[in-house]
């Protein structure tokens, strides 16, 4: 039997979802204090840099087949690859908790009935699209997503009818500080977009498809958190929603844009455990990291995530480097090693460099030149070693 592929449009509604949060929105409102036009600038340029990314991370899963975590070997070997999923996995449980967390925070403002409670429902329906599974959601889906679309069109609305746009800048916020904030949500994604794209019809197209809505989507929830943080002066994205008179519609933007998202870092956990442990179905993996997630999300105070952001940001973009180096610059495959020594170490250099560089007050922000000097360290290396063997 055939396995099925999925479509363009079911790969643009998948990451439509993805990019309609409340994180997405949440992250926006820091933007603030650089006034709309230099906020704006900071976001759509980032964005720009995270399509980019995310289209060659999902060219690379897509032409394999492989999910994300798997193309790991092709430039880090077995080991390497191992190490990776593992941070992944890592990663896409706190962004569940994450997810979880300001879901039910935002939607117990608008509708009382307790933090836990909230965290409890969200995360339910989380698993229940888990158990649907990702083949047989396009129909669901499809609804959930008119369904947002129709709502944050209108939330668009309530906030830019909100008063005219304050011009005042603080210097809270550089400009560099906030292009990293725009590129870390999009390299966050990075670990999981071949998980998807591996699946479809056409990969190639498929990669532009999700990164191209993911960055468009993302950049209108980055823009409303801003515009609504400038406007009505608040942080507070219930009372935002309270203020605009669309409770219950703003409800349900909260509730589905949160399962929508957060359904995809679960999924995407147990398809990174799958690829170290192949006799274990990422689906209960997936099940059981909504379950830790809605755990921390009622026990632990996850009220800022930028650290969390820049973390992510240290591991990952270093690591897709050496893969967009490997992959299509010198077109190098190590998965048949159990470790490239080599490449580690250059993404080790990678990562202290991010480190470093985020203590510098840079206007291009610390990922671009990170990566720049990884893909450069990848080149040379391979000349320095094809010059040694003969």
């Amino acid at each position: 039997m055939q396995e099925k592929r999925t479509s363009l449009f079911e790969n643009g509604l998948i990451w439509f979802g993805a990019a309609v949060s409340i994180a997405e929105i949440v992250t926006g409102m820091s933007f603030a204090p650089l006034g709309f036009a230099k906020g704006f600038t900071a976001i759509i340029l980032g964005h720009i840099i995270g399509f980019v990314l995310l289209s060659l991370s999902g060219i690379i899963g897509g032409k394999l087949r492989k999910s994300s975590m798997e193309t790991t070997k092709t430039s880090f070997g077995s080991i390497g690859s191992i190490f990776f999923a593992l941070l992944n996995v890592i990663q896409l449980v706190g962004w569940t908790a994450i997810m979880i967390f300001d879901g039910a925070i935002a939607a117990n403002g608008i509708f009382d009935m307790g933090n836990a409670v909230w965290c409890v429902i969200i995360g339910g329906l989380i698993i229940l699209w888990i158990l649907i599974g990702i083949k047989n959601l396009s129909v669901v889906n499809t609804v959930a997503m008119a369904a947002l679309f129709v709502l944050t069109v209108i939330l668009s609305f309530v906030v830019f009818g909100g008063g005219d746009v304050k011009s005042e800048v603080s210097e809270s916020l550089s400009f560099g500080a906030a292009l990293e904030l725009s590129i870390a949500m999009p390299i966050s994604w990075l670990p999981l977009i071949s998980d998807y794209t591996r699946e479809a019809e056409k990969p190639v197209k498929a990669s532009f498809v999700s990164a191209g809505v993911y960055s468009a989507v993302s950049v209108w929830m980055y823009v409303i958190g801003m515009a609504a943080a400038i406007f009505t002066e608040s942080n507070d994205i219930a009372s935002i929603i309270l203020k605009s008179g669309i409770g219950i519609s703003g409800l349900v933007i909260i509730i589905f844009s949160t399962v929508t998202t957060t359904f995809l870092d679960a999924y995407s956990a147990g398809v990174s455990f799958e690829s170290i442990f192949s006799k274990i179905k990422g689906k209960y993996i997936a099940v059981i990291t909504a379950l830790i997630g809605i755990i921390a999300a009622v026990t632990l105070p996850l009220y800022d995530i930028t650290e969390f952001l820049y973390f992510i940001g240290s591991v990952f973009a270093p690591m897709i480097a050496i893969q967009i180096a490997d992959f299509f610059i010198l077109k190098k495959d190590a998965s048949r090693q159990k470790l490239n020594i080599t490449n580690a170490l250059i993404w080790i250099i990678g990562f202290v460099l991010y480190r470093i560089l985020m203590n510098v007050d840079i206007i291009i922000g610390s990922t671009v030149p990170s990566m720049v000097v990884t893909v450069v360290l990848c080149v040379i290396t391979d000349k320095i070693k094809n010059l040694i063997k003969g």
